[in-house]
């Protein structure tokens, strides 16, 4: 007979101890590391584990088998080991039932590892392998009829997939790798089943900017491009529809999603990250998903959550702190049934509020309940129970005040929120869903409604894992599907917990993703800065309608864990409200001089936007109304209305009382006295001219003039005095044959001064006809 494991062991043990020195003085001989004698020992003591093989469950079908079935199990096995595992097998065995949702908790939490459970099945069933080389992977196929499972009474039982084989160091047959799952077992219908509402959420983050074109149309600009691609087929909206079209579930809606995707149904631009626009170009994707969506919710009562998703928790712990923030709410939940009723024609249901994770407290009941909002969508490792039922009571709460809080299942509901890219992770978390809705019917006779509410933003695998537990539930013996308005009207169950819990009972972890008290007053500086401006518009919804959609942008529940992408967001809505205000603006001005006591002052304003303004009003202040007027007093305000791509200019009248720069301030107001724009100052020298000053200036003015007068008639009476060509003058002969004719040039009258007794000059009027070309006219 051969040794038994324990002898084999503890004589391998003596060998190692008696070469023990001839194992040190190896690494003095060849120069070795002292740490390679230990890497025999630590192969061994690794390859006696049950992680020696890692053992995935990548496919079991069917999920919910029936007597007639064939149990089938696909998955991998993996040597992480650093020798080879030789004449091994894979088996299936089937372990005990559970005995209550809490058992499957504490086994889901050991799925791989420890000591075999159960009984495994013939070993016709079983796949042999080889050899698997270290690190090699293979692939495995297990086919059980379920007749041979020997299963007993309904229930959920634990199944395992183990591979039994050996190594060098431990020759011996053991078991190497498992892993385990949940196998729901009620092949026939028994009792009341329990109605399911499954929620369907289409929500994503936020993708258009509160930019628009300045043309007539108002081009959308949208931040990137990641919604058309999330939209187009293989894009996780584009599956999450085409899951949700083929199941039973209750559609939850951000009307913010719909208004954005139909946004790119016509132009729209892309704004870069270097500020650069450039054209969309997925209209057809967009008005396929949208035709692929009404189609999906037609004739069905749709729930729609407020635009854009508001985040009810911080707005009941930071913003009823700031003035103003409610009233986001309630447009929000008002701009929600427009845009549901616009886009796809159903009836929006916004009696729904669904604060973050289900979690609640009465701050958060009171801010949902003052939209309008009379269901809340709780979940319930928030709403706990207190009473000591021990089962899982229907989702319907009263909890006063005419609102019901409808209480999700915990267990159900998280199920996929990891990683469910690898197929082993979603094949698990489809067992244990089912695992979890099997016990929780076999609790009670008692006919109840359960609510699975996954997570908002599911990925695209989380959605395919979801929708497959969904369907094998839909077709279980122990659910039906319901309608979340049916498990809202259901009687509650009269032990269930009914009161809200404290606020202090609210998770932490939650309240660290929550906006804080500033992001509300950015917020509502943002509001007041939008009342301030749409004032002076002739079209207010161009302004209005984007910025107001904006700001529930703002306070979307998607900014949770993302503190930097939201702040930054709410910078530039703000900027951008600034920099279309900023279109309507006073003219710089430079300083100016007065020159006398009373004079005008001309004020510019431009307006660069496309519609025109009015309701402004324009006011000049001088800094000293003693030294300058405006109008009648230290100020002056005149009425603007200017067109679009215009200028006005505003003149007012000044007087001045003294001499020196006065600074003179230009300011825009709105009609209920609110300043508009930015303050421009300039400076205005008077210059005071008294009446002597006057009196000087005019007598030197007079002088001037009757200088000119004394030259101008000089010169016409030197001008007389000259004879005609070729004659003589009067009182002068001709000069006879061969005398000289030079004639003596007369006396300049212009410095003989002018007496009263001078003749009358005997020169005939000049011509009053106009002059010939080269001709000197006297002006």
């Amino acid at each position: 007979m051969s040794p038994s494991p324990a002898r084999r062991l503890l004589r391998r043990t003596g060998v190692l101890l008696a070469a023990a020195p001839l194992l040190t003085a190896l690494p003095l001989l060849s120069g070795a590391a002292p740490a390679a004698a230990s890497a025999p020992m630590t192969a061994a003591a690794k390859a006696s584990g049950t992680s020696t093989v890692d053992v995935a469950v990548n496919q079991l079908s069917p999920s919910v088998p029936t007597a007639q079935d064939t149990l089938t199990v696909r998955g991998t096995v993996r040597n992480n080991g650093k020798q080879a595992v030789t004449g091994a097998h894979l088996g299936l065995r089937v372990g005990t039932s559970y005995d209550g949702r809490t058992a499957l908790d504490d086994a889901a939490k050991s799925g791989s590892g420890g000591s075999p459970d159960g009984t495994e099945v013939a070993s016709k069933y079983a796949q042999k392998l080889a050899k698997l080389a270290p690190g090699a992977t293979q692939d495995y196929t297990l086919s059980v009829p379920v007749k041979e499972l020997h299963l007993g009474a309904d229930g959920v039982y634990q199944i395992s997939v183990a591979l039994m084989g050996q190594t060098a160091a431990l020759p011996y047959q053991q078991t190497l790798g498992i892993q385990r799952t949940f196998l729901p077992w009620q092949p026939a219908g028994g009792g009341n089943r329990t109605r399911t509402t499954a929620l369907w959420p289409l929500i994503s983050d936020t993708h258009l900017t509160a930019e628009t074109g300045t043309n007539e149309q108002q081009t959308p600009v949208f931040n990137d491009d990641s919604l058309a691609r999330q939209i187009a087929p293989g894009g996780r909206l584009q599956q999450m529809l085409a899951l949700g079209d083929d199941l039973d579930v209750t559609w939850v809606l951000d009307p913010d999603l719909l208004a954005s995707v139909d946004a790119m149904t016509e132009t729209y631009k892309i704004k870069g990250a270097d500020g650069e626009f450039t054209s969309g170009k997925d209209q057809a994707v967009a008005k396929e998903w949208l035709n692929d969506l009404q189609k999906a919710v037609e004739d069905q009562k749709v729930v729609t959550l407020p635009f854009a998703d508001p985040d009810l928790a911080s707005l009941a712990h930071s913003g009823t702190k700031v003035t103003g923030s409610l009233g986001h709410l309630k447009d929000a939940t008002d701009a929600a049934v427009s845009t549901v009723d616009t886009i796809l024609h159903v009836k929006a249901d916004t009696s729904y509020a669904w604060p973050a994770e289900g979690a609640v407290d009465p701050d958060i009941v009171k801010v949902a309940t003052s939209a309008g909002a009379d269901k809340i969508i709780a979940r319930s490792d928030s709403f706990r129970e207190t009473g000591g039922l021990t089962y899982t009571p229907s989702a319907a709460r009263p909890i006063g005040g005419g609102a019901t809080a409808v209480v999700a299942d915990a267990r159900l509901s998280t199920a996929f929120q990891g990683d469910m890219t690898r197929a082993e992770n979603s094949t698990l978390a489809v067992q244990e869903f089912l695992a979890q809705s099997l016990m929780l019917a076999r609790q009670t006779d008692r006919q109840r409604s359960v609510v699975v509410a996954p997570q908002r933003m599911p990925t695209s695998s989380q959605a395919h894992a979801l929708a497959e537990a969904l369907h094998a539930l839909q077709d279980s013996t122990w659910s039906q599907p319901q309608s979340l308005s049916a498990a809202t009207t259901a009687t509650p169950d009269p032990g269930a917990t009914t009161r809200v819990p404290s606020t202090r009972s609210y998770p932490a972890s939650l309240g660290k993703q929550e906006l804080s008290g500033a992001a509300f007053q950015k917020i509502q500086g943002t509001q007041d800065d939008l009342e301030n401006f749409k004032v002076v518009l002739t079209d207010q919804s161009r302004v209005v309608t984007p910025f107001g959609r904006a700001m529930d942008r703002e306070m979307s529940t998607s900014w949770r864990g993302r503190a930097g992408a939201a702040e930054s967001f709410r910078d530039g809505v703000s900027t951008y409200l600034s920099d279309i205000t900023d279109q309507v603006a006073l003219i710089d001005k430079s300083g100016m001089r007065l020159s006398g006591r009373s004079a005008t002052i001309p004020v510019s304003v431009q307006n660069n936007l496309w519609q025109d303004v009015d309701h402004l009003v324009l006011r000049l202040t001088s800094a000293n109304g003693t030294r300058l007027k405006i109008g009648d007093g230290l100020s002056e305000e005149q009425e603007v209305k200017i067109a679009s791509g215009h200028s006005q200019s505003v003149k007012f009248t000044t007087t001045a009382k003294a001499t020196g720069p006065i600074t003179v301030y230009a300011q825009l107001f709105t009609e209920d006295n609110q300043p508009y724009g930015k303050k421009i100052a300039f400076q205005v020298d008077a210059t005071e001219i008294t009446p002597t000053v006057m009196l000087v200036i005019g007598g030197g003015v007079l002088l001037l003039v009757l200088a000119g007068f004394r030259m101008y008639t000089q010169r016409k009476r030197a001008a007389a005095v000259l004879p005609p060509e070729d004659e003589p003058q009067d009182g002068a002969t001709a000069a006879e044959p061969g005398e000289s004719q030079e004639a003596t040039a007369p006396t300049a009258q212009a410095d003989v001064p002018e007496q009263p007794s001078d003749p009358t000059a005997d020169t005939a009027a000049e011509s009053a006809a106009p002059s010939g070309t080269g001709e000197r006219v006297d002006r």
